[in-house]
């Protein structure tokens, strides 16, 4: 009889799947002009803040499904600096779109690896090793093939993307997502304000979002979902499963976005510098599984357990999950990245209030 527990996984990846590519490509439909030709990146991001700092008020406040957490010196010191990264990423991944192609972005995305390792070296948290090194090589060097063979290349896209994938880096989401909402979204929102007011506030047609309000409500509730979806599917797989799955799922948005944007064209030379880019990210998540195992075997060093509800999850763009910017420090490779028990928990209460 097949397992329960193993069918509700596959479950998660295939929701993570659907619901991370389904985000991407309806963004990219909202924003692009060819289509539905709502050029404001900063609004876009704003309502899909604005909806899930509403839904997350209600649910902790008024329906009460979970408790608030405390606000505890060391969450309020970063509260406010990941509240902007995150902004910034969103705001940065979203303008993307306007300039870029959704299969060119996710193959800017295979460079998340190589700006982790540096931001740790830097940081002095990892050490520039030879082999690391190389492999960062490999994946630029397929990154830059894929670019110089992207038909409709665009400096400022690329700009924006690259920058985009350092905020994405830097943000370090904590908490579970309707709790970590709770307390960020109303603060994204007052960092987005300043650039939408100096970049969107005159072009703006208010009308248009009137007139189509079951799109933006349907597209801040798609991005809310893939936010809970992450979540689950963190609670229930290792970090190799979850990488894995994010690597098809960049393939299949790939394949799709031709499909549906026929502007789209994938070039031999897309295709040849992506595949080494992603042999690259292979090794690198092969590097990180050795180290950690490794490091678990040394003598004298007690197992730690993740008793935290860490939330290195997905952005409300659909930026990749677990793409390499986690801290991987600590992390079972082969066990659920969060506490099961808890997580059940949360479930059944998020499940019960996302049905109704």
């Amino acid at each position: 009889m097949v397992n329960q527990q193993i069918v509700l996984t596959y479950l998660y990846l295939l929701l993570y799947v659907f619901l991370s590519s389904g985000v991407i490509l309806y963004n990219k439909w909202v924003l692009s002009p060819r289509y539905f030709n709502f050029p404001f990146p900063i609004t876009l991001t704003m309502i899909h803040m604005g909806f899930s700092g509403a839904v997350a008020f209600f649910l902790i406040r008024v329906f009460k499904v979970m408790p608030p957490v405390k606000m505890t010196v060391s969450i309020r010191n970063v509260h406010y600096p990941i509240s902007a990264f995150f902004a910034a990423s969103l705001w940065l991944g979203n303008t993307a779109f306007l300039y870029l192609s959704v299969a060119f972005i996710q193959m800017l995305k295979a460079l998340m690896p190589v700006a982790t390792f540096l931001v740790a070296v830097i940081c002095g948290t990892d050490k520039l090793r030879c082999d690391m090194f190389l492999n960062m090589l490999l994946i630029s060097a397929g990154v830059v093939i894929a670019s110089y063979g992207e038909i409709n290349f665009n400096v400022i896209g690329t700009v924006y993307q690259i920058t985009g994938i350092l905020a994405e880096l830097l943000k370090g989401i904590i908490l579970n997502p309707i709790t970590t909402l709770y307390y960020i979204a109303p603060c994204s929102l007052f960092f987005l304000f300043i650039p939408w007011f100096f970049l969107e506030k005159e072009g703006l047609d208010v009308d248009q979002i009137q007139s189509n309000l079951w799109i933006f409500l349907s597209n801040a509730m798609c991005a809310l979902a893939l936010n809970v979806i992450v979540f689950l599917v963190i609670g229930r797989t290792g970090a190799v499963t979850t990488r894995v799955a994010g690597v098809l799922k960049d393939w299949i948005l790939i394949a799709l976005s031709t499909l549906i944007f026929p502007e789209s064209v994938i070039t031999g030379l897309n295709a040849a510098g992506y595949t080494i880019a992603i042999c690259g990210v292979a090794v690198y998540n092969y590097l990180k599984v050795r180290d950690l195992r490794l490091s678990s075997q040394l003598p004298g060093r007690p197992p730690r357990e993740n008793t935290e509800d860490a939330y290195p999850g997905e952005g409300m763009n659909g930026s990749s999950l677990n793409s390499g910017n986690s801290n991987d420090s600590g992390i079972d490779e082969e066990t659920p990245l969060l506490p099961q028990p808890r997580l059940t928990q949360l479930s059944r209460t998020q499940a019960g209030a996302y049905n109704g």
